[in-house]
């Protein structure tokens, strides 16, 4: 007897199985479609009806954000007053499973009359529809994974991974950088991760904890207590980073019976302690951090001079992590 489980499980097998065979249509009838669209001089038009409007709107939010501007039109409001927003230059990609859908019919003369390119996803390559279209992509499936084959599934699974692909081959084809991602994503936790650089989240200046190598241990203590870090660096006479002193490194050498008569911080510190550049990404550090185990960086420049310093639980507040 089937159970709810065995059916959850055929779905997601039916769906597999319609993408994989995605992959064999890849071929220049693709490169011809993303060729249109890398040419576009205005905007991507992504159209469709019902729950294939539904992942034209994905499609052209995911074209949006990744370096190929693109807007959804509803077909039926394009016949009503909103096939305004499109002009000469731009490219329409209209999903179709049946290439039957009867609010094209009236728009693809209009499409013609302003000259713009029509791509048509559908699973029907001879339908009215497609025989109208520039380039046809075949998204069509075996059955849909709905019971009576009725309910878009499968059909609407396949356009979606479709339009990921000539996605991401036009990222690739525009050499979109993740510099160019994070200008379209200043916002979230996506947005800090990308954008947020360490100078922009350091403590500099007065505020960065500096001792002389021949700085006894009341010194160092008073400076890592003043300046909250945990942490000193240790510079030379000339500001250049010589170590660091950290609170587990004083709790260390105490442990080992270290005395605390005439101990100055070049016996304390670590020397040529782990730092960054500015312009880093705050991510980056994070990484770094993580990867040593260490809670306190030195920000350095050019001259290896300590410029600033954070503390892990900064970048955490930050919202980087």
């Amino acid at each position: 007897m089937t159970t709810l489980l065995d059916k959850a499980r055929e779905v997601i097998r039916l769906e597999a199985e319609a993408i994989a065979a995605l992959e064999d249509r890849i071929d220049a009838t693709f490169e011809r479609a993303v060729e249109l669209l890398y040419n576009c001089k205005g905007r991507v038009i992504v159209s469709g009806m019902g729950k294939s409007g539904i992942i034209a709107q994905k499609i052209a939010a995911t074209l949006s954000s990744t370096g190929t501007a693109a807007m959804f039109v509803h077909p039926a409001e394009a016949a009503h007053g909103d096939l305004g927003m499109m002009m000469p230059g731009d490219v329409v990609i209209c999903i179709s499973k049946s290439g039957n859908t009867e609010e094209f019919y009236v728009l693809i003369p209009e499409f013609k009359r302003l000259e713009v390119p029509l791509i048509v996803m559908t699973g029907n390559r001879h339908s009215p529809l497609a025989e109208r279209a520039d380039v046809v992509l075949d998204v069509s499936v075996k059955r849909e994974a709905c019971p009576h084959d009725l309910a878009p599934t499968t059909s609407t699974t396949a356009a979606l991974v479709m339009g990921d692909a000539l996605a991401v081959a036009l990222v690739e084809k525009r050499h979109f950088t993740q510099e160019d991602f994070a200008l379209r994503h200043p916002a979230g936790t996506l947005g800090r991760k990308l954008r947020l650089r360490i100078e922009d989240v350091m403590y500099s200046g007065e505020k960065i904890a500096k001792v002389a190598p021949q700085a006894t241990l009341e010194e160092v203590m008073l400076e890592m207590t003043k300046k909250r870090f945990g942490a000193t660096t240790v510079v030379d006479h000339n500001g250049i980073l010589l170590g660091i002193i950290t609170d587990g490194d004083l709790r260390r050498f105490l442990s080992k019976g270290g005395t605390i008569q005439n101990v100055r911080a070049q016996d304390l510190m670590t020397k040529q302690p782990k730092s960054v550049h500015t312009g880093t990404l705050a991510a980056k550090v994070l990484e770094i951090m993580e990867e040593h185990d260490i809670m306190q960086i030195i920000v350095v420049d050019h001259e290896h001079r300590p410029v600033g310093m954070l503390h892990l639980h900064d970048l955490l507040k930050a919202g980087v992590a």
